[in-house]
């Protein structure tokens, strides 16, 4: 006994949805490319009457606010992380740039206690950020 098939239908994809996905495809990727991890605290910079810019692929940021709190990269840190930390990125890229960010109105007692430690671990590629005094 011989079974009929029906004949197969070509299936055909509808390409005019395909340039709506490409559409909404491109706005995803923008939007999550413009999503910024840094962290940073707010702190009010003190100004500076010359601008040198650095490279911010190699940076380590230690954040200083009033109250003499320490940010490592934005996280709240201790000074023996701190110290911990430089050791451990100067021992594996002794090239990282360290960048001090602190308030106009954090006391210099506390930057003292965090250039004391770069003085102990004799780290030399520091920077002081401040705000371009021109603005």
């Amino acid at each position: 006994m011989r079974l009929h098939r029906p004949p197969r239908k070509d299936f055909l994809i509808p390409l005019s949805s395909m340039s709506d996905v490409a559409f909404l495809l491109l706005i995803f990727i923008m939007l999550v490319s413009l999503i910024n991890y840094r962290r940073e605290v707010k702190i009010e910079y003190p100004e500076a009457r010359g601008v040198s810019r650095t490279s911010a692929e190699k940076n380590l940021e230690i954040w200083i606010d009033r109250e003499g709190q320490v940010y490592l990269d934005g996280l709240a840190s201790d000074l023996e992380a701190v110290q911990d930390a430089v050791d451990e990125i100067y021992r594996g890229a002794p090239d990282t740039r360290l960048h001090i960010i602190a308030d106009r109105n954090t006391p210099y007692r506390h930057l003292d206690a965090v250039i004391s430690i770069l003085q102990l671990l004799q780290y030399r590629v520091v920077s002081f950020v401040v705000k371009d005094g021109r603005e």
